[in-house]
Order: structure tokens, then sequence, then C-alpha cells
């Protein structure tokens, strides 16, 4: 039972202010805040991104593309719980229409892939799973928690003429040319108990209030508690909104009747 390091991370497209509970140091652009890993859940990391500018076009691959790419680390899939957009605020993820690797690179080299991508306009509680090969970018105005695989690997497949490489052939191997499907994505999310992520990592899911004893027999092992609203016990650590701990198990947390967190477990 503890309370995870946590980092905060400078990026060129982070922001000066960022939502509460955050605040970034005096001139400093926050652009991420990572968690660090426990031993117990090494292969999940959870980290809060913010951005003022758009992210690349970018793809993950899973960890069998992975190792058939001669890449040391392993794949990633990803999940995005927004918790705070600006108007106009949006999310890329996958395509508007199946497209070939062909029409894919053309795009990717002609900057026409960033208007391929299928752009969903998102606030609080919108929720996206990301499987790996799907091809996103994150807007500019978006503050969101992520959970994923505990793994670097990103293909760059556009960034807007940013003098940063590219990936093109590896990121072709591995991406999907079609819509992302639309039982991975939901709204309404904050304020409600429901499951979220279901893949083949992880299990994550919003809790509002005391959870079920069902679901918390589900997370009798470790497991990563995040506080989205009040504040959460672990033991004699309280975790507070902004946080994310460690617990031996759902029993072993204290729950505020009143309060919103998410919990997260290895599969």
């Amino acid at each position: 039972m503890k309370a995870l390091t946590k980092r905060l991370v400078e990026k060129p497209w982070g922001k000066d202010v960022l939502p509460s509970p955050f605040v970034a140091p005096e001139g400093m652009r926050i652009g991420e805040v990572w968690f660090e890993p426990p031993v117990e859940m090494p292969d999940i990391l959870v980290k809060y991104i913010f951005t003022s500018e758009k992210l690349s076009v970018q793809v993950h691959p899973s960890d069998a593309q992975a190792r058939e790419l001669g890449e040391a680390d392993r794949g990633k899939e990803e999940c995005w719980l927004v918790i705070d957009a600006e108007p106009g605020a949006k999310l890329g993820v996958g395509f508007r229409k199946s497209l070939d690797s062909v029409t894919m690179r053309a795009a990717a080299l002609d900057g026409s892939i960033e208007d391929m991508l299928a752009w969903h306009p998102v606030q609080a509680g919108d929720f996206f799973y990301i499987p790996a090969g799907t091809v996103h970018a994150i807007g500019a105005g978006v503050s969101l928690i992520e959970v994923q695989q505990n793994s670097d690997i990103t293909y760059r497949l556009y960034d807007y003429g940013r003098p940063r490489e590219l990936h093109l052939d590896k990121g072709l191997q591995v991406a999907k040319g079609q819509p992302h499907d639309p039982a991975l994505r939901r709204n309404g999310c904050l304020g409600t108990t429901q499951r979220l992520a279901q893949g083949e990592y992880f299990v994550a899911d919003a809790v509002a209030g005391i959870p079920s004893a069902a679901l918390r027999a589900e997370y009798q092992g470790p497991c990563l508690v995040i506080p989205l609203r009040k504040n959460i016990g672990l033991g004699d650590i309280v975790l507070e909104p902004g946080d994310c701990g460690l617990a031996a198990g759902a029993n072993a947390v204290n729950f505020d009747p009143a309060g919103n967190c998410l919990l997260v477990r290895p599969l």
C-alpha cells in the first residue's frame, strides 16, 4: 500500500495553467504527469496528459508486432479518460473510412492524413480505448488520464512539419487503416460506476462511491487507485485527486461514499 511517485514532465506542447488540482510550477509548461509503476505492477503506466497544441499522428505496435520489428520494448495498448476539455477540443481516433497502406503513406507524406482521421469533439467524461494499431492523435486543449502498457514505442506518421523523426516504414506495417470501433468509446463516464477498459493487458473501472461486493471481488490482488473526486484512504495513506496509489486489493481501500475514482488491475 503506497502512493506512487509523481513526476512532472515539461513539453513544448504542454500547459502553464493546468486543471485543478494540478498546478504548473512558475515558468514551466507541463505536458505530462507520470506515476512510477510499482514493482507489483510493472507493466502498467498511468499518466496525465495536458495539451496546448496538437500532438503527432501516431500508432503503436502490439507485443507480437514489436517483437517482429526487432524492438526491445513491448507493444502498447492504452486508454484515455478526458477530465477537462477546452471549447472545440478534439481527439483523432481511427479513420473516417477504410484506406490501404499505399494511400496512408501518401497521406502521411503530404499531411492529408490529419484530415482523414475521425476527429471526435470531447468533453470531460469521454472515454476511448486505443488498441495497438489504431492511428490516433490528441488535439489541443485536452486534459486526460492515460492508462497504458508500460512501453515507450511510438511510431510517428505525421508531425505537422515539426523537425522530429517520422517512422513511416514501421508505422505502416502496424497501422490499421480503418475506423475506430464505436464499442470502444463512450461518454459521461465521470461520476458513474462502469467497466471502462477490458483489454488484453489490463482492466479499468470507473467507481462512484463505494464499489459493490462483486466489483471488489474482482480486485483481490494488487491494483492501482486513482482518485478523481474526494480523497481515498489506503491504510494510513491518504490519496488526493491528482494522486495514484497501489492497493493490495479493493477491500483494503477506504472509499468515500461521495467520491469518484478509477481502479486498474493487470490481466
